[in-house]
């Protein structure tokens, strides 16, 4: 039987949780009613995490939502160990590349980007809303390469701009690091060598997929995906089980980044 990253979060947040964290109906902000999330905050709920997604082209067989199914699992995973988080909705519209001419992702049917200011601009009035309810800390969780740099300016303004307020922003850059989070490293000392390298829509991205929204693979056009059908890499021999290790390992290089942050801010 397989071990979920989900299941494993569930067990550590049963273990750290406050109490009024476990008696939250949900994790996902969206699904709560406003006063409800005014008790969070009344009880103990300090902390907000942003996931940023992206709706872009992955080859011939993973859906364009694949970043945003993904980082949802990651950032519900990660509220629920530290307990003391909620979840804003999935930020989806990210830099993809240039629109016209259409470059990068763009040059593929499908995929919507933004420009780089207006992704930075729309992460800060999210993080500034935040603050003006009470949040205390703002953790921005990114799964999309695009997305890491206008995450890493926000947070760093930010956090000059509320130094000394007691309200705190990180960017948390190791998620998705693949030599930070371990990904590259477990592939080398796997016989999987070959994948430890960046791509695109490759054996990692699918292998994630399929374990977090398996119905986002079409396994019948994995064969045909090639660097003419805007892949990078190679998918073949992907599968949930390798996608939940490689997800574990990005959850818990999140959680202890978190952690190493929060005990040089408390």
């Amino acid at each position: 039987m397989r071990l979920f990253l989900w299941a494993m979060a569930l067990i550590l947040a049963a273990q750290t949780a406050p109490a009024s964290a476990k008696s939250l109906p949900t994790v996902f902000l969206a699904e709560m009613t406003s006063p409800e999330v005014g008790r969070a905050l009344q009880q103990g709920v300090r902390t907000i995490i942003i996931p940023t997604g992206g709706i872009e082209q992955g080859g011939p067989h993973l859906v364009l939502g694949k970043h945003n199914h993904i980082v949802r699992r990651a950032a519900a995973a990660l509220a629920r160990a530290l307990g003391d988080a909620l979840v804003a909705p999935v930020m989806v519209y990210v830099p993809e590349g240039p629109v016209d001419p259409p470059q990068g992702h763009m040059a593929f049917p499908g995929t919507i980007s933004l420009p780089e200011p207006v992704f930075q601009s729309v992460l800060e009035a999210a993080a500034r809303s935040f603050k003006a309810h009470g949040f205390r800390q703002i953790l921005l969780l990114g799964d999309s390469g695009g997305n890491q740099r206008g995450q890493g300016r926000v947070a760093a303004k930010l956090s000059r701009e509320w130094a000394g307020g007691g309200i705190g922003v990180l960017h948390i850059s190791d998620y998705y690091d693949p030599e930070a989070n371990g990904q590259f490293d477990w592939l080398r000392r796997n016989g999987l060598a070959a994948a430890a390298k960046s791509g695109h829509a490759d054996l990692r991205d699918t292998s994630e997929l399929l374990a977090a929204h398996a119905k986002g693979v079409r396994n019948d056009m994995i064969a045909k995906a090639g660097s003419d059908r805007g892949v990078t890499g190679n998918p073949k021999g992907a599968s949930p089980v390798l996608g939940d290790r490689l997800l574990q390992l990005k959850f818990a290089a999140a959680l202890a980044q978190v952690r190493r942050w929060r005990a040089g801010h408390e």
